[in-house]
Parts: C-alpha cells; structure tokens; sequence
C-alpha cells in the first residue's frame, strides 16, 4: 500500500502547552510546521486529564502582587485564556500562583491559535508509530490516523509527547525513574451541584478529615486519602483530584498497567464521590459530570540531552549561560498520596533552562519540551508543569526553526534562539 509523505521544515509531537507554545512559534517564524497530537483536541494534561490550573506562569511570589515569568508566548496564552472567559485571573494557593482556567475553554483557545497560524497543519487522532534516524539525524517518520498510515520527513523535530515517545522510538538513550520514586498520576472529575460556599478553608479541612476518618475505619480504602475537591466559582462546578498509586512495579508506558490505572481511578471516583455525597453537606445535591479522557501522568520518560538539570540546580538557582527559558515552580513532589511535598528554591530563584536540556545528545536535529527534557527526577516534579512547560516549548520551536531553516547538524546559538522569540512574541 501506498503510503502518503508530507514534507515540511519542523513537526511537533504532541499539542499540549509544550507543543502548541513549540509549533505556533515555529509557524510564526516562518517554518514549514506540522503538529501531530493523538487526541481530538489539543491542550494535553489541560485538557484530556482536567487539570484545571496552569501553574508555573508567574514567579514565585516576593511580593504580594503576581507577575508574569515568561515573555512571548505563555504570556499571550495567558491572556487569551483570561480575554475568552476561559479564565479569570491568577489565584494565590499558599506561597505560589496560579491560573484557574476551564479545560473546554483552554482547548477552545488552543484552536483559536492555530486557526490563526498560516504555515501550521495540524493533525488530530494522529499516533506516531515509528522514526527512522540515518547518521545520527532523524530522517523521518510514519504515524497511523484510524489505521491510515501517513509519512512525514522534516529538517527538525521537536518531542513535546510528554512522554519522550519520539526519543524512544527514534532509538536513542532515554530515562526514566524507578516505580518507587515516579510521581504518582493524578485522576480528576468533575461535579456539579456542589455547594461551593461550603467549600472554603473549612469547608476543606472538614472533608479531609472526613475521608481520612473513613479510611482509618475500613469505610474507604486508603486510595481515597489526599483527595481534593475544589470549587472553580463557576456556578455550581467542582473538581476532585485523587492521586493514584501506580504499583510496586508501576510502568506509565505499560499498556496494561496504564489501562489497570485508568479503571482504578475511575472505580475510586465513584466510591470517593458516592460516600462524600452521603455525608459532606457541600455536595449532598451533587453530581458527577465528567471523567477525564485520560489519566494525568505526572512523569514517565525523559530525553537524555547535552545538558541535564538537577534537583540541586533548581534548590540553588544556578545561573546558566545557555538559559533559553525559566521553571519558576518549587518542586512539587507527589510520590505518597498524602499531598505534595514542596520544596522551595533559595531566594524564590527561578530555574535557569539551558538550550542543551531541550537538545539530543545523539540525535542533532531533534529537540524535546515539556515534562520530557533532560532533567532528573528532582527537576522534574519543578519543571513538569504548563507554564514552565509553555516556556520550553518556545525554546524548542525557535531553535529547531533556526536549524531547519539552515540545515545543519550543530545547535543554533543561545541569542540566537531568543532573537527568535524576541521576534515573533505578540506579548
């Protein structure tokens, strides 16, 4: 059978806030650009899991006001996101910001973007399912769309599947934590009915102490403890998140495992939602409305680049020459269902994010964003989040559209990746 081939200057994989931010800068700058992403809709973890705050937007706080961390892109995300009535404004939760946004609405303006951006297709339903890399460059891959197979050769690439799939497929060194230390996915639904003014502070201890009493009786198994239930103040709209536990032996790329985790975590939805409804009065008029399209995975495998950002990096702050963007999220660790654990950096110091995290150390024209750069398990749980992960994408696009549009085998230059972003920035 015939198999189509499309030829183009950049392909993302991936459209979630790494891969929108990597492909819309790629178009601007003028760069051929297709993007492929597996579901219907695009906005990744945004979207298809519910995760309905974009944290990692603004610095960590030293003053009382919120401001913005990253220039270009993720700032004009922002602020469509805040324009359509997707979002209302940022939010202090404790000693960060963040931005509430609708899942819907995030997606919504996801296509206003692309239906803005002249030199980008995009295909949906779209799996990737092999690569081809000749003399150390990526020469090009298959994707299949309903069992419809299709090629695509590009000059440069850039992996934003969250889950390093490009890297992986293409044969190269990746890595990925141990089943004891990965983060622990998060499954979130959402309510209505809720009465959210019984959702404030105490509203909240109240609950927990609720689902912690009924854990420690036998009436709700211990999957149920750190349980969250937020109200969004969009009328009578709530979100509950659960942190799941993979297993001893927990693979996020395991087919049967991710498909154990998906039915586990909506058997504990209804058994969490079930008892709270008989005994929280916020939510005894109540109903679930939603499930995600799929489970939020938190971390799984990483590109192994030219550079590779530690825990110690994010604690201290290191300067780094070849910063192309900033984490400005503590580390978020989420390896028990008891909460997260935070750790804050000195100072409130962003990370610095050298170009040589998002570059393949075997591969010289593929470029990773997102949760899949190079960085250890303790960067990770800073730097997974959309704003940070808007950021790198940025980084990403404008360096692999410099090599495209060269094409050579070397890196572009550190000012001349945010020449590219200075340039094309509409915020």
């Amino acid at each position: 059978m015939l198999v189509p081939v499309i030829d183009c200057d950049v392909l993302v994989l991936g459209g979630g806030s790494a891969g929108i931010a990597a492909a819309i800068t790629a178009a601007r700058a003028g760069a051929k650009t297709l993007l492929l992403e597996r579901h219907g809709s695009l906005g990744g973890m945004a979207t298809a899991a519910l995760v309905h705050s974009v944290c990692g937007l603004y610095f960590l706080p030293n003053e009382s006001e919120p401001k913005l961390a990253h220039p270009g892109f993720p700032t004009e995300f922002a602020a469509r996101l805040v324009s359509v009535g997707a979002a209302s404004g940022p939010v202090r939760m404790g000693r960060v910001y963040v931005l509430p946004h609708s899942p819907p609405g995030f997606a919504a303006v996801c296509d206003m973007f692309i239906s803005e951006s002249l030199n980008l297709s995009t295909h949906l339903h779209s799996e990737l399912i092999q690569a081809s890399v000749v003399d150390g460059r990526l020469q090009h891959v298959e994707f299949s769309c309903r069992g419809v197979r299709s090629q695509v050769r590009a000059r440069a690439w850039v992996d934003a599947s969250g889950d390093a799939a490009l890297c992986f497929m293409s044969g190269i060194d990746t890595y990925q934590s141990s089943s004891s230390s990965l983060q622990r996915p998060a499954f979130i639904f959402a309510l209505q009915g809720v009465d959210v003014l019984l959702l404030d502070e105490q509203g909240r201890i109240r609950l927990a102490a609720i689902i912690a009493t009924a854990v420690r009786e036998g009436r709700l198994g211990s999957g149920a403890l750190g349980t969250q239930v937020r109200a969004t103040h969009r009328g009578s709209e709530a979100y509950v998140t659960i942190d799941l536990a993979g297993g001893a032996n927990f693979d996020p790329t395991n087919p049967a495992q991710i498909t154990e985790l998906e039915l586990e975590g909506r058997r504990l939805a209804i058994e969490i939602f079930t008892f709270l409804k008989h005994t929280h009065p916020a939510l005894m008029e109540a109903h679930l409305s939603a499930f995600p399209a799929r489970v939020g995975i938190r971390e799984s495998r990483r590109l192994r680049g030219r550079l590779t950002i530690t825990g110690d990096d994010v604690l201290r702050g290191t300067d780094s020459d070849e910063s192309v963007a900033l984490g400005t999220w503590p580390m978020e660790n989420r390896e028990k269902n008891t909460g997260p654990k935070w750790l804050f950096p000195r100072d409130n110091r962003p990370t610095q994010i050298p170009l040589g995290a998002l570059h393949s150390a075997e591969v010289s024209n593929l470029w990773a964003a997102g949760r899949c750069i190079s960085c250890d398990h303790e960067a990770q749980a800073a730097i997974r989040v959309m704003g940070t992960c808007m950021a790198s994408g940025q980084a990403a696009g404008a360096a692999a559209t410099i090599q495209a549009s060269e094409d050579r085998r070397t890196a572009p230059s550190v000012p001349q990746v945010k020449a590219l972003i200075s340039k094309v920035a509409r915020a």
